[in-house]
């Protein structure tokens, strides 16, 4: 007798999620163009990766939501940053009004690291709102897997 396999699909969000934060980001620009002023304000090196790109399909059309990452030397802590949009469609759509995701992820961060950093977000010109998501806010959670 065949065994059935079945992925528990709440265990595989649960640990994608562990020891995460997520930000929500308003600031009406290029993802590349966000990725650089934020790279010069952080000294950070965020680059597309396309090997982890979204891919969503809706209505029979393909959409794709590209991801910088960046992870500092000597850290476990890695920087994800989602369009959060494309081509009318989004990636968290109970979010329209985000334009950018930021996901940090393997490494804890207290609410006393994770408020001065908003802040410095919050410097640039463009930036309109930087907001920290909970997990139980976000519905489709599942479309920031990859």
């Amino acid at each position: 007798m065949a065994m059935k396999l079945k992925i528990d699909n709440e265990a595989m969000l649960s640990d994608f999620f562990d020891q995460t934060c997520l930000l929500g980001i308003v600031a009406p620009l290029e993802q590349y163009r966000f990725c650089w002023q934020l790279n010069q304000l952080l000294n950070f090196d965020f680059r597309i990766n396309n090997n982890i790109e979204i891919q969503l399909i809706k209505k029979d059309r393909k959409y794709f939501f590209p991801i910088y990452c960046f992870q500092k030397k000597a850290s476990t802590l890695k920087h994800y940053l989602y369009n959060n949009q494309d081509d009318g469609e989004y990636l968290l759509p109970e979010f329209k009004h985000l334009d950018f995701l930021w996901l940090m992820k393997d490494d804890y961060m207290s609410q006393s690291e994770i408020t001065p950093f908003i802040n410095t977000i919050k410097s640039l010109p463009e930036v309109q709102m930087v907001v920290e998501l909970t997990n139980e806010k976000i519905k489709n959670r599942k479309h920031l897997i990859f």
